[in-house]
C-alpha cells in the first residue's frame, strides 16, 4: 500500500496551522472582556504608519472604528479556524478564514508591505499555508510524483 505523501505533508500543516491558530487564539482571550487591549495596538501601529499609507487608511477607517467587534471575532475566528484545521472539519473555509485573519493584521500593522514580511513565521509562511489548504493544496503533474 503506497503512502499519497501530499495528502500526508497536507495533513501535517493543516494541524499544525491549527494547532498554531488554537493557541493564538488562546492567548488572546482577555480581548473577549477588554477591547482596550487591541485598541491600543491599533494606536501603536496608527502612530507609526505614514499619513496615506494604506495601513494608516485601513486603521482609521476599518480596524479602529470596528475594535469592539474584531476584539470579539479575532479570538473567537483563532480557536474555531485552529479547531477545525486540528479536526478537519471544513478545512478550505477555515483556512481561507484564518488567511483573511492574518492579512487583515498584516495590513493593519503595515507588516504586509515590508521586506521583513518575508521572514517572519507569522508572514509569508502562515499566510501561504493558509492560503493553500484554502485551495485544497497543490496537486503536481503525475509524472513528477514518485
Amino acid at each position: 500500500m503506497a503512502i499519497d505523501r501530499q495528502a500526508t505533508g497536507l495533513t501535517i500543516i493543516r494541524i499544525a496551522l491549527g494547532v498554531f491558530f488554537l493557541f493564538e487564539g488562546l492567548n488572546k482571550y482577555r480581548w473577549l472582556m477588554d477591547a482596550s487591549i487591541l485598541a491600543g495596538r491599533f494606536s501603536h501601529w496608527l502612530a507609526e504608519a505614514a499619513a496615506g499609507s494604506p495601513s494608516h487608511w485601513y486603521l482609521e477607517h476599518v480596524a479602529i472604528p470596528g475594535t469592539a467587534v474584531f476584539a470579539r471575532l479575532v479570538p473567537l475566528g483563532e480557536i474555531a479556524a485552529g479547531l477545525a484545521l486540528i479536526a478537519g472539519v471544513w478545512t478550505s473555509l477555515a483556512a481561507f478564514l484564518a488567511f483573511m485573519m492574518v492579512l487583515n493584521i498584516h495590513v493593519a500593522s503595515g507588516a504586509l508591505f515590508t521586506y521583513a514580511i518575508l521572514t517572519n513565521g507569522y508572514g509569508l509562511p502562515v499566510l501561504g499555508a493558509t492560503l493553500g489548504l484554502a485551495f485544497g493544496g497543490v496537486r503536481l503533474p503525475l509524472s513528477f510524483r514518485r
